[in-house]
């Protein structure tokens, strides 16, 4: 069941007599810690009432495209496909599967389904002859070549009178094939990352700084791979708008390289991690003293006498365990394998994930990138460009094969 803490599910319901079962399915889900937000076919609520699926979910249940018509208000599917770690659809009817394998939006709940980027688990509700109909098991075949998971249905009475495979799986059934897939999807589940990501801005004075065009869009990605995974994550952030809402994500904002390096201490300090990942664009220097309150354009010094920051990743990897997978980032101009190799011994990493500022749509300012994983002078990995997502897919791919290699989750620091 610990596979279902802190997860957030989006559960379908369909027009099927089965849809009573739903509440039982709810509270399974909730005793387990998991967070359900329910979309309900307008036939299902011929079965179950919103009212009993909205008190045992603690959150409003959607049925219908608009929210209020008088109003003109709309319910926001795409917010709703965006918010789960899984679409459950249980009951799922015929008439559901067939919309899902046709991609039609004529329900709230298809439309949900079509935005959903979270993986899809269904569980088919219906009669004996309408399961077995050539045209069901084709449309089921076809999830499945989607990615869709089908929790079976099980053999016994149904609804009209007839025996045999149709009955939707019980509640408790289905919290625990949810649970076993969460398994299956989060291999990395009890495993935690620290990363630190996005620019730094050193302050001139109180409006003025000193910084860098990153976004923090390639670390964020990453954090958000590895929670997807099941990962803990300690994401130490500077100035970044880019969203890492997750439930294994723990976000710390800060400012200065100074911040950053005490942000990510504390972490440390807190749970020894199994990966760290230094994506952060640090300022290698900053002004010496910092002016207070705004000075005017004339009243700005001719000069600025700067100081260097501390290298954060080599003294968070000092202070990490030796069975710590260690990842860092490099930005060259060129081919840069000489500089990430340097810079693989001098932060003592394991992997240098360097890119190069002269491969067009890659580092700053892009949402694709093209890097090379530098693991020393004799194995270098490199990839075409790709969106910085599917980047990140790559190096959590690295990370995962290099932990479950190396140790057991949580083994290291007796989590």
């Amino acid at each position: 069941m610990a596979s279902l803490s802190g997860r957030r599910i989006v559960l379908g319901v369909t027009g099927s007599i089965a849809a009573y079962k739903s509440a039982f399915v709810v509270r399974e889900l909730v005793k387990a810690g998991a967070q359900v937000r329910v979309v309900m076919t307008p036939g299902a609520k011929e079965f179950i009432a919103p009212l009993t699926l909205g008190t045992l979910s603690g959150h409003a249940v959607h049925s219908e495209l608009t929210d209020d018509r008088n109003a003109g208000t709309w319910t926001d599917h795409v917010e709703l496909g965006l918010w789960g770690d899984v679409v459950l659809v249980a009951p799922a009817t015929a008439h559901t599967i067939s919309g899902m394998v046709e991609g039609r939006g004529d329900s709230l709940l298809l439309t949900v389904l079509l935005s959903a980027k979270c993986p899809v688990v269904i569980a088919p509700a219906m009669d004996r002859d309408m399961f077995t109909h050539p045209a069901t098991t084709e449309n089921l075949d076809t999830l499945t070549q989607r990615g869709v998971h089908i929790i079976e249905p099980g053999t016994g009475e149904l609804a009209s009178g007839l025996t045999g495979k149709g009955r939707m799986a019980e509640p408790e059934r289905i919290r625990q094939e949810l649970s076993a897939w969460f398994k299956k999807q989060a291999p990395l589940l009890g495993f935690r990352a620290l990363i630190t990501s996005g620019p730094t801005r050193e302050p001139i004075d109180a409006v003025r700084f000193i910084g860098n065009r990153s976004s923090g869009r390639q670390g964020a990605a990453i954090a958000l791979e590895l929670a997807r995974r099941g990962m803990m994550v300690d994401f130490i952030s500077g100035p970044s708008h880019i969203p890492t809402d997750h439930p294994g994500i723990q976000r710390v904002d800060v400012e200065t390289a100074l911040e950053m390096k005490a942000a990510a201490e504390a972490a440390l300090n807190n749970a020894m991690p199994d990966v760290i990942i230094g994506a952060a664009a640090v300022a290698d220097v900053r002004p010496a003293s910092p002016i207070t309150g705004k000075v005017s354009k004339e009243d700005l010094p001719e000069a600025i006498s700067m100081v260097p920051n501390p290298d954060i990743l080599a003294g968070i990897n000092a202070l990490a365990s030796s069975a710590c997978f260690k990842v860092g980032f490099a930005l060259a101009h060129g081919n840069g394998h000489d500089a990430a190799l340097r810079k693989l011994k001098s932060k003592n990493c394991d992997m240098i994930v360097l890119n190069s500022i002269t491969d067009k749509g890659a580092g700053f300012e892009h949402t694709t990138n093209r890097v090379d994983f530098v693991h020393g002078p004799d194995r270098i990995d490199s990839f075409e460009l790709k969106t910085k997502e599917a980047v990140a897919s790559d190096l959590v791919n690295e990370v995962q094969n290099q932990l479950l290699q190396r140790t057991a989750p949580s083994e290291q620091s007796g989590r």
